[in-house]
């Protein structure tokens, strides 16, 4: 028995092993398209004159994309399949990044932003749900986590294509690199990457149903409704912290005296900390109580914001920074892997959807509001500390939605 199971096993490690290396090949192009923006931030204003809250608008432009995006790409995935609608959110956020390269205008600009989150926006749900229906559910946690995992190496990517690109127009590299390198990948995807194995097993058997329920029967149905709403709004709270950081970072850091060099390096700290924080917290809530990873986690993210209001030489700037990624950047993979765990294979994509599009409203949120603080005469410390609540807040929901749900 034991050699007639052993090739199997092995075939399914193997299939598993392909589905998340491609699912963190994309995942580290929306990496580098959702950071593209706060990298290229201080020399586009230069370039078309923007003010402190216009450019909040054009970082929020993005993510106003990006909340319809994940709700129609996370629907579509339940009724299309998770495969199809990932080639398309790729093929869109591509272009949509190649336009951004040549606009020539601030409103040129937050439409093609606009456009690209939508694709980005699609691209999410699907790459959750195709990492975490390729293995066994008790190591879902750990590979969403290695999928999300490509999300921190792109925005390093892009932070690198920043520092190398010289010249005030320059910036327009990152956005060349962020559309051509999706458009380049979209066929492998198609030709090698399988569909869901769990997800086309409950598509023949829902046929007869008319496929999956109505969303708000998935969302709030047989008692999923707390554990949703605690979900949906450590979401919203995590990812205004994290934007905030993300699109406002590196202009903190120039405002204080540091050079472009210099913010375009702890942008890269910022991302090697986030690499650390994701794997680490995929395995050890995989492994762990994880209701002691919730309670690490965020606190490492209110001490890495009390340092960053604080302090002002560069190497503990850096420190500040390197926590800041581990702990918001791991939050943010926990909270995939929690909603991805939360919901039945048959709405999966419907679930996690609803989820990202709802902490998409916090990644508007953040920058936008951040923008119009600074834009009114508030300090950086100010705004950096006002982001301290909201991470208590992120800290409390997840650590009451970190219960077993009984999930295929």
């Amino acid at each position: 028995m034991e050699t007639s199971t052993t090739p199997l096993a092995a075939h399914r490690v193997t299939g598993a092993a392909w589905v998340l290396g491609l699912c963190f090949a994309v995942a580290m192009l929306e990496g580098v398209d959702l950071q593209s923006t706060g990298v290229a931030a201080p020399r586009m204003a230069r370039e078309f004159g923007l003010s402190m809250s216009q450019m909040g608008l054009a970082f929020s432009a993005g993510m106003f994309g990006l909340l319809p995006g994940a709700m129609i790409g996370g629907r579509l995935a339940d009724r299309m399949g998770r495969k199809r609608v990932l080639l398309l959110s790729m093929v869109a956020f591509g272009a949509f990044s190649l336009l951004t390269a040549h606009v020539s205008s601030f409103a040129m600009l937050l439409v093609a932003r606009l456009c690209t989150g939508l694709g980005l926006g699609g691209a999410m749900p699907n790459l959750i749900a195709l990492s975490a229906e390729a293995v066994a559910p008790r190591l879902r946690n750990t590979a969403v986590s290695v999928m999300y995992c490509g999300m921190p190496l792109g925005g390093a990517l892009a932070a690198m294509i920043g520092v190398l690109s010289t010249g005030d127009a320059a910036w327009r590299h990152i956005f060349y690199v962020g559309g051509i390198a999706p458009l380049l990948v979209a066929p492998l995807v198609l030709a090698w990457l399988p569909e869901s194995a769990a997800y086309a097993a409950q598509a023949t058997r829902a046929n007869a149903e008319d496929g999956p329920p109505p969303t708000l029967a998935v969302l709030f149905g047989e008692g999923r409704g707390a554990r949703t709403l605690q979900i949906w709004l450590s979401f919203f709270c995590t990812l205004i912290v994290l934007y905030f950081l993300l699109n406002w970072l590196p202009s903190l850091i120039v405002s204080r005296g540091l050079t472009r060099t210099q913010a375009g390096i702890t942008q890269i700290v910022f991302n090697v900390g986030s690499v650390v924080g994701v794997l680490a917290v995929g395995t050890l809530t995989d492994r762990w109580k994880p209701r002691r990873v919730v309670a690490a986690i965020y606190a490492a993210i209110v001490i890495a914001l009390f340092m960053l209001a604080g302090v002002r030489e560069l190497k503990w700037i850096s420190i500040a920074v390197l926590l800041a990624g581990m702990g918001v950047v791991g939050a943010q993979s926990m909270l995939y892997a929690l909603a991805a765990t939360s919901y039945p294979t048959r709405m999966r994509g419907t679930g996690v959807g609803a989820a990202v599009a709802v902490g998409r409203i916090g990644s508007i949120v953040g920058p936008l509001v951040a923008g119009q603080l600074l834009a009114g005469g508030a300090s950086a410390t100010t705004v950096i500390g006002a982001s301290v609540p909201v991470a208590a807040v992120a800290a409390l929901t997840a650590w009451l939605a970190q219960r077993p749900a009984n999930v295929a």
